[in-house]
């Protein structure tokens, strides 16, 4: 599973991408979680806003940051 965080660096992506290592972590994943601030990797997916919490390449979360809990439901989804 490849798990990442798209942003520019601003606080608001930087918080995502704490929540989301949390949130790898308790779910025992071993997989890295990759902070990524080039943004032409967000506009090639299509997006126009930020953060983006991506999964196996593919946008599952854009332009807000959740709780812990929400990014873990998420994650499982992916999983199963």
């Amino acid at each position: 599973m490849k798990i990442q965080v798209l942003g520019s660096g601003c606080p608001t992506c930087e918080k995502l991408f704490e929540i989301t290592k949390q949130a790898a972590a308790e779910l025992n994943i071993a997989d890295e979680v990759e902070y990524v601030k080039d943004i032409q990797q967000i506009l090639n997916m299509g997006l126009m806003s930020s953060p983006v919490l991506a999964i196996n390449g593919k946008p599952a979360l854009v332009g807000f940051t959740p709780d812990v809990e929400k990014i873990k439901t998420v994650i499982k989804k992916q999983i199963s």
